[in-house]
This record gives structure tokens, sequence and C-alpha cells, in this order.
């Protein structure tokens, strides 16, 4: 982390933060934004979920790209994890699994901007052995 060494480079840090913030947590229309779930129990941050879920926040925020990322717990799939679900205003949402920042990039590139879906998804009929 860098040193602050002036009362500017605090104002940056807090600008810089904030924008972060905003983009975790804007609630108030959620449903007219581009959400992004990510699955952050135990075996998803293991399997690197947390760096997943930095990542989509500072490059949707990079690009402009106003969404909500958020995390939540189990989804069920932990063969595949990390796991996110990506709800875009009136479409379907979509389960994505095995997500680094190369399958996360894809997806900013691919699903988000040009609605166009990516290999990895999780079918919604998918079951698991318990089932």
């Amino acid at each position: 982390m860098t040193k602050i060494k002036s009362l500017d480079d605090l104002r940056k840090l807090k600008d810089e933060v904030q924008s972060k913030i905003k983009l975790r947590e804007k609630g108030d229309n959620p449903d007219h934004l581009i959400q992004i779930k990510v699955s952050m129990a135990t075996c998803g941050i293991a399997s690197g979920a947390k760096e997943t879920m930095n990542f989509l926040i500072e490059e949707l925020d990079h690009q402009g790209i106003d969404a909500i990322v958020t995390q939540t717990g189990c989804m069920g799939y932990c063969y595949a994890e990390p796991t996110i679900e990506l709800l875009i205003p009136g479409k379907e949402a979509v389960v994505y699994g095995f997500v680094d920042k190369n399958k996360a990039q894809e997806i900013i590139e691919k699903h988000i901007k040009r609605n166009e879906l990516v290999d990895g998804i999780i079918p919604p009929t998918y079951k698991t052995i318990d089932d």
C-alpha cells in the first residue's frame, strides 16, 4: 500500500475506496442494474472467489459499467468453484463455474457487453447426486 504523505493523497485514496464501495452497495434500484453474486462459501474462497470478486469490482469500475457486485453463500456447485450468478435486467439469471480472472474478463467482454453467452454455464436443470 502506498504511504499517504499529504491531504491530497488521502483524498485520492478516499475517492478510490468510495468508488469500489459504490459498485458493491448500490441499493436504490438493484432491479435496473447488472447484478453479479460471487459464491463466497469456504469452498469458493479456497478456490479463489475473493480474487475473482476483487477483479470483477475493479474491472467493472475501470470500464465504467454500472453493476452491483455482492457476495453470497454456497450455491451448491462446490465442484465448479469459484462460481458467480450474473443477472442482467430483463434476462434470466446465468450461473458460471470455474470463474477465474480470465473467465471473468471474458464474461464482461462477451456476456455483459455483447450479450453473448460464454462457456462455463451451469444449467438450471443441473442436479446433484443427492437430488
